[in-house]
């Protein structure tokens, strides 16, 4: 995978411990891990496949017109007391709106995913605030969610300026009966989700009573 684009950090949400297969419910596989409670000396694999109701939510969040299939799959390796490394593919099929024409343009995403977690991870200060040479590197968090570990991986993966074939830039766009044209501005949409989704991941959500451990 490229550079990560700074979208913010990854923030546990309040929702239920589900692992869902396409629009089915499945209560057998956690979606968020205590990592004070995985096992010190083998991974912990996992799998992350959420249901239409919760991929239409995220293709909201990310400003996608559709997301008909989303899929995380990995583990989480312990490295050592203080440290675990979290490597996943992620998979997913999503329409973006043209940013000339905003007819829907189809994507298909496979990527890799790694995060370092490691604890007491110091924070810089004044001059010190420099990026890290490894940007996968983050603080060791109470909760690994998976939800929003695929939400912010989709969002970094996501074609920046997705162009139907044929469509050129100066072009006006369609509207619905009733509304005005939006003139084209292709640095208009592909960071809006991210934005978007940043916003909502620094809002961090009551702990779930249903996590593992």
């Amino acid at each position: 995978a490229g550079p990560r684009k700074a979208v913010g950090r990854v923030c546990q949400r309040d929702r239920p411990m589900t692992d869902a297969a396409p629009d089915r419910a499945d209560h057998t596989r956690p979606t968020r891990f205590r990592t004070g409670g995985l096992s010190p000396r083998k991974p912990t694999r996992f799998r992350y496949e959420p249901d239409a109701a919760a991929r239409a939510a995220l293709a909201a969040e990310l400003g996608l017109l559709g997301l008909a299939h989303l899929r995380l799959e990995g583990e989480i390796t312990p490295r050592s007391r203080d440290e675990l490394v979290l490597t996943a593919r992620l998979e997913a099929k999503v329409d973006q709106a043209c940013v000339v024409t905003l007819v829907p343009v189809p994507a298909r995403i496979d990527d890799t995913i790694r995060r370092r977690f490691v604890a007491e991870l110091g924070t810089p200060q004044g001059d010190e605030s420099e990026m890290p040479e490894d940007d996968t590197v983050e603080p060791m968090p109470e909760v690994i969610d998976l939800a929003d570990i695929a939400a912010e991986a989709l969002a970094l993966a996501l074609p920046e300026y997705p162009r139907a074939p044929g469509a050129e830039l100066g072009q006006i766009t369609q509207a619905p009966p009733g509304a005005a044209p939006i003139a084209d501005e292709p640095e208009r949409k592909p960071f809006a989700g991210l934005a978007g989704l940043a916003e909502r991941l620094g809002k961090t959500a009551p702990d779930d009573p249903k996590d593992n451990g």
